[in-house]
């Protein structure tokens, strides 16, 4: 009882203290930043990864922004001045690099050939060197506008686009946020508006939906969740007292985490959310058994004996929820591990947060403190008190259904998706799914991507290499879902037959008069490296993106078969996106299980009986398993936010289970018979997870109205992860209580051994 006294007489110093650290913790915890680097998803020895951070230290990497749009007669002098004049202020964007531009109007500009074909030609009579002259530069036209096909220029002759290289994030001196709506705006000022795409276009949008979002609608979800509080308690303290507990913890977290040099990942960008959930479902239980207490004793009195029966439970239910965070240490996953620590440290302020801010929040001032009761409190708590005798009646029909739910959603698991068409990270309707239906469907494929692999040296480039390369590169056209395919050999392939000498070298140097970065961008001798550039489809499903690069790969490595299989590399932002989910679940099912028994643990410690433990699993997996399997039947693709659904969720949801046993077997100690014990736990604890479980299921409700899909199916998930615990806790736990827990005596103060049945219970819950 001593830390429950201390509590209640300092409420009011702890109270104002933790008012004092808030304040001065709220200006670091708004410089946590969000990492929007896509190196922040993945593992640091992720082999895509390595490859990835390779080809961009050889080659400058392919961060490109496409813009396109309808042009009248692009092949007309006039139309291809008009691309030109658009990609030279598309060009002077901060963040662009200019050099690397490459256009219509400029890709058919054959003026840097003619010093070669002087050369060439030399001393050749005047109206020779000028038919010479003109032959060649139409071969070259010819070529390069069937090159620029799929490419700069649409099949129909009408859409074109201009491709923009970024500078690397590190060099750039602007902010890639900044580049992209400068891009924009230029876009959107053309006549007609050009549409915007590219892969990290669709990055830095899914970064900043995500950070804007998560902050944005955390607010507007603590609004309603005080709504759905006011009218469960009807007393305006009660309201701030949670939502002043969810603001403190939260800011606790974060300036911690800025403090510690941490920053956010798009994992651990449900930090505020989930730090929602621990903390109202906490005063939830609080603020019910308070008003229990109320009943019979003063505030103060109330308030120490409501500290004193809720003192475990709460610590415990912290505990576990931890624990389960922290079992994302077992993954490869570097946001994920962290997510797990940050997750942890939430949960821990949460609890100094109540311990802090409850007694003195309730017990400060002179107006009416109590909570009071809901619409409707009265028939609930006398529903649930009956309910127990109706979940014993049907237990067997109730064992049968949980069997046969669990069987359902375990075959639905094996039936998940992966959803690899980043696309579908945004609603339909917003900006970057337009522009890329209008790319997509006019001009080609949106993701870019290579294959590269080891090649000789200058010197060693000989024709049956090439000759290789070319083959490869033919064989890749072939491939399905492939739109462009750009090799060494193509760039060879657009000289003339008098301009091609069959030297490399030379070659090469006459290519570059044309395209100056077109050799470099392909073919590193220095690093002994070559690639293929090609292009596909972004609006994909994971299944038919991970063929097309599978069919890639195999090709190059059927081309040279000479090479060991690792040393031909698949890259590229669109292969990282194409396995973006299947970093993340990673480790997820050794997760989930170091979860479940670390929870199973604590739990068992938490009441004193190792198969309470157990069996306090089978109410939280059932509906979590049952949530992720629903998305299997329904062939909802697992995404960013679904990913991590299972780890996540039984974390929360066991906090209602701690409550609970914790109750019943302070009520067997009593003297009451289990079925007594059941049915006053039930009105009592079933209650407050009535309660806490309409209130967070309602806040979490504004997230489906996020921008970010992932977000929307965050929410909607948790949500019903909330739902199915409470059901769970309400009828299968009773179902597993009776027949698992270890027989207890009742405390001497009883009148002897407790009496009555747990299996079975008279109707109104009294014993038989």
């Amino acid at each position: 009882m001593a830390p429950t006294r201390f509590l209640t007489r300092l409420g009011t110093p702890l109270l104002l203290a933790a008012a004092v650290l808030t304040a001065l913790a709220w200006a670091p915890s708004s410089r946590l930043k969000l990492d929007r680097s896509i190196e922040s998803l993945f593992a640091d020895d992720d082999a895509r990864l390595r490859a990835y951070q390779k080809s961009r230290r050889l080659f400058g990497g392919d961060e490109f922004v496409i813009v396109a749009w309808e042009q009248d007669e692009p092949f007309s002098r006039e139309g291809r001045d008009a691309i030109a004049a658009f990609a030279a202020e598309l060009s002077t964007v901060a963040g662009i690099n200019p050099a690397s531009t490459q256009d219509l109007g400029n890709a058919l500009d054959l003026t840097g050939i003619d010093a070669v074909l002087d050369e060439f030609l030399g001393s050749t009579l005047g109206f020779l060197r000028g038919g010479v002259r003109r032959a060649a530069q139409a071969t070259m036209e010819e070529r390069l506008t069937a090159f620029s096909r799929g490419l700069l220029v649409g099949e129909d002759d009408k859409t074109v686009a201009v491709i923009l290289r970024l500078e690397p994030a590190g060099s750039s001196a602007v902010d890639r946020g900044e580049t992209f709506a400068r891009v924009r705006r230029i876009a959107d000022a053309h006549d007609p508006p050009a549409s915007v795409v590219g892969e990290p276009i669709q990055v830095h949008d899914a970064f900043v939906a995500v950070e804007e979002d998560a902050r944005l609608l955390f607010f507007a979800a603590l609004g309603l969740l005080g709504a759905v509080l006011l009218v469960l308690f009807r007393n305006p303290r009660w309201v701030v007292l949670p939502l002043f507990i969810v603001v403190t913890a939260v800011t606790w977290t974060r300036a911690g985490l800025t403090l510690s040099g941490a920053e956010l990942s798009m994992v651990s960008s449900m930090l505020d959310a989930l730090v929602t959930i621990i903390g109202v479902a906490a005063v939830t239980h609080v603020a019910v058994r308070f008003k229990a207490e109320r009943a019979d004793h003063d505030r103060p009195t109330a308030m120490r004996r409501t500290l004193a029966g809720l003192a475990a439970p709460v610590f415990w239910a912290a505990a576990t929820t931890a624990t389960g965070f922290l079992s994302l240490l077992v993954s490869s996953v570097t946001p994920v591990r962290s997510f797990g620590l940050m997750m942890a440290a939430g949960t821990g302020a949460v609890l100094l947060a109540v311990a802090a801010v409850v007694p003195g929040g309730t017990l400060v001032g002179g107006v009416a403190t109590d909570p009071r009761a809901a619409p409707g409190e009265g028939g609930l708590a006398a529903g649930l008190g009956r309910l127990v005798g109706v979940v014993d009646r049907l237990r067997w029909p109730i064992r049968l259904a949980a069997v046969l739910v669990f069987a359902f959603a375990a075959v639905g698991v094996t039936r998940l998706t992966v959803e690899t068409d980043f696309s579908k990270n945004f609603r339909p309707d917003s900006p970057i799914v337009r522009s890329l239906a209008f790319v997509e469907d006019r001009l080609g494929g949106a993701g870019s991507w290579e294959i590269n692999f080891p090649a000789p040296p200058l010197a060693g480039l000989d024709a049956d290499y090439l000759d290789r390369v070319a083959g490869l590169a033919g064989r890749l056209r072939e491939i399905d879902g492939v739109t462009k395919v750009v090799a060494i050999s193509d760039g060879l392939d657009l000289l003339p037959g008098l301009l091609a000498t069959g030297d490399p070298a030379k070659d090469f140097d006459t290519i570059g008069s044309l395209q100056p970065e077109f050799v470099p961008s392909l073919y590193r001798p220095d690093e002994g490296r070559m690639r293929i550039v090609l292009r596909s489809f972004e609006r994909r499903p994971a299944d038919v993106k991970k063929a097309i690069i599978d069919a890639a790969t195999q090709e190059a490595r059927k081309a040279f078969p000479e090479l060991a299989p690792d040393d031909v590399e698949a890259t590229g932002l669109y292969v990282l996106l194409t396995f973006l989910i299947d970093g993340l679940l990673r480790d997820q099912l050794t997760s989930f299980l170091v979860a479940a028994a670390g929870i199973a643990a604590m739990t068992a410690c938490a009441v004193g009986d190792a198969r309470l433990g157990l069996a306090s699993l089978v109410p939280n997996v059932t509906p979590i398993l049952l949530v992720v399997g629903g998305l299997g039947w329904w062939g909802v693709p697992v995404n960013i936010g679904t990913a991590m659904i299972a780890s996540v969720s039984i974390g929360l949801t066991i906090d209602g289970s701690i409550h609970y046993l914790v109750a019943y077997r302070e009520a067997i100690k009593t003297g009451l018979s289990p079925a007594q014990a059941l049915a006053a736990t039930h009105r009592q604890v079933g209650r407050a997870l009535v309660f806490a479980t309409i209130a967070l299921t309602a806040g979490f409700a504004v997230l489906t109205a996020s921008r970010f899909i992932p977000l929307v199916y965050f929410g909607a998930l948790t949500g019903l992860s909330l739902l199915g615990g409470l059901i769970g806790n309400l009828i299968l736990l009773p179902l597993l209580v009776g027949r698992s827990a270890t027989p207890l005596k009742p405390e001497p103060s009883g009148e002897g051994e407790p009496v009555g049945d747990v299996e079975n219970p008279s109707p109104d819950g009294s014993g038989s």
